[in-house]
């Protein structure tokens, strides 16, 4: 039961992270947004719940299956991409740079000390 509250609370979310871009007119995902509004709130909080912690650990295994239907669309429209190869090419390195760098940036941040007592 506990696991099932977690996948409502991610669900509400997902559903006001729609919400808002449908409300707002963004040309951002809903669940890119509700995903930004449940960071803020557990930020605020302080704490994330054991039901909440459980669902979203259930997702990260599966997360290939997530991203699948974005990648299976853009084999649909790549005619339309014909002639821009190189800026895809440029925006995703450098995109993925810029993903690694501020993921080891925030690692150093907020890490904590490791075992041992060594930083």
């Amino acid at each position: 039961m506990s696991m099932l509250y977690g996948f409502l609370v991610l669900t509400v979310f997902f559903i006001a992270g729609e919400a808002v871009r449908v409300l707002l007119a963004l040309p951002v995902s809903g669940g890119v947004i509700g995903m930004i509004l449940l960071t803020l709130l557990l930020m605020g909080k302080g704490t994330i719940s054991d039901s909440l912690a459980g669902a979203s650990q259930a997702l990260i295994s599966v997360l290939v299956l997530l991203i699948m239907p974005g990648v299976v669309g853009v084999f649909f429209v790549v005619g339309e991409f014909a002639g821009q190869w190189l800026a895809i090419g440029v925006a995703l390195g450098v995109g993925t740079l810029l993903s690694v760098l501020t993921t080891l940036w925030l690692m150093k941040r907020f890490g904590g000390r490791e075992v041992g007592g060594h930083e």
